[in-house]
């Protein structure tokens, strides 16, 4: 698409979108005087469907009608609920039903995953992450490494950038996995950089991995809903991801879990067992021991948080009818008019950080602020713009394709360029 620097080229984009309709399906925040913010922070906190109190207020009105019964007599029954998220969120994830399940929350499953598919030896023991990692990615990890009774200083191996850069290179990946021959029980990677917005990719890293009889996982916290991960076609053994990020379910909602279908039925896995992972045949026969379901759902502990779940299915309902092609194809236009609008500004005091290959990122732009000028991004939550800073010295932006428009992209530029000019 060619490009141009005007409200009324943004407002055509607006027009011809075929998505447009989506965004009056959310509650957009609003500033005093009851206009619209810019809300460009859908990689943070996704915003709440319309339909999303109707969802919940239905499971809660089948819970004060039905009681107990409610699992299996409400409209949609509890006790199966899980299951009927799993058919539209593999389509997000790109996987088979089997390999996915929605339970507990982000950090929760990957310790769960690292369970079964971090068995370290003496000789191989090591993880391998990329150096900016999500924070609770590296606790996570850290932690596991130590209850297996290693030291992270040695265990660890960080997938760093070439001094100068920001982004990881893949032949810097190939020399890690050669240097450390044979030690490496484990590659687990943020799909999509929370910092830079750098996307991986998924099928190279998860090759590379295998290659060297490396299990391979990954962090899709911010890329579930934002880019297609074709976890199934990647081969990966393991992903986890939340929801409340471009999937919108709401403020701490419930994660995701990808186990490909290859490791359906392993018996050799160690893994943390709970009564909703066991047989639904013989589960409320209580004196079974433990045969798990095959695929993602024998990992499941508990029976599950059925609001949080109703939240997720309002949202995902929502994915189903944009369609996600769509939505990724529109995404890489918001992001390319806002990088052509930012390179327009012609200011040294921004650079972006993120890949500018639309393939490499998903609908974060990074931008590194000069002398890491934190009162810029302070002028722009005052001035009604929505985003997200991260220390030392970057503004992240996410114009979300399922609630905003290229006028949004257009406006916050203009707001940009007034504090930079004053």
């Amino acid at each position: 698409m060619t490009y141009q620097n005007s409200l009324e080229f943004a407002e055509k984009l607006d027009h011809n979108d075929a998505l447009k309709q989506f965004r009056n399906e959310f509650h957009i925040p609003q500033k005093e005087n009851g206009e619209d913010k810019i809300y460009l922070c859908g990689n943070s906190l996704g915003l709440q469907a319309t339909q999303t109190q109707k969802y919940i207020q239905k499971e809660l009105d089948d819970w004060a009608q039905l009681g107990v019964d409610g699992h299996t007599d409400a409209e949609h029954a509890w006790k199966p609920y899980h299951e009927f998220l799993t058919t539209a969120m593999a389509k997000i994830v790109g996987a088979k039903p089997q390999e996915v399940v929605v339970m507990n929350t982000l950090t929760t499953n990957l310790h769960l995953m690292m369970v079964s598919f971090y068995q370290p030896t003496q000789k191989r023991h090591k993880i391998i992450i990329e150096s900016d990692a999500f924070p609770s990615d590296k606790y996570a990890v850290e932690s596991q490494i130590k209850h297996q009774g290693f030291d992270p200083a040695d265990s660890l191996i960080l997938w760093e950038p070439r001094d100068g850069e920001n982004l990881c290179r893949y032949e810097d990946l190939v020399q890690l996995l050669k240097t450390h021959q044979d030690e490496v029980a484990l590659i687990m990677i943020g799909s999509t950089n929370y910092y830079t917005g750098q996307s991986f990719d998924l099928q190279k890293i998860t090759k590379l991995g295998h290659q060297h009889n490396t299990k391979v996982g990954f962090d899709l916290a911010h890329g579930a809903g934002n880019i297609q991960p074709n976890l199934h076609d990647s081969g990966a053994d393991f992903a986890v991801w939340c929801t409340y990020k471009y999937l919108n379910s709401g403020p701490g909602s419930l994660g995701g879990c990808f186990v490909h279908e290859r490791h359906a039925n392993s018996p050799e896995l160690n893994r943390f067992a709970g009564w909703w992972g066991h047989d639904k045949a013989t589960r409320f026969n209580m004196r079974q021991d433990f045969s798990p379901i095959p695929g993602a759902e024998g990992w499941q502990l508990s029976n599950p948080p059925i609001l949080s779940m109703a939240a997720i299915r309002a949202s995902l309902d929502i994915f189903d009818r944009a369609g996600f092609d769509k939505l990724r194809e529109k995404s890489e236009h918001l992001t390319g008019f806002l990088e052509f609008l930012v390179n327009e500004l012609k200011d040294d005091k921004i650079t972006i950080i993120t890949p500018k290959n639309p393939k490499e990122r998903g609908c974060q732009l990074s931008f590194q602020i000069k002398d890491a000028d934190k009162s810029l991004f302070d002028k722009l939550t005052d001035a009604g713009v929505v985003a997200d800073w991260r220390e030392p010295d970057v503004i992240r932006i996410a114009p979300t394709p399922l609630y905003n428009s290229y006028t949004d992209v257009y406006q916050f530029i203009q707001i940009l360029k007034s504090l930079l000019h004053a």
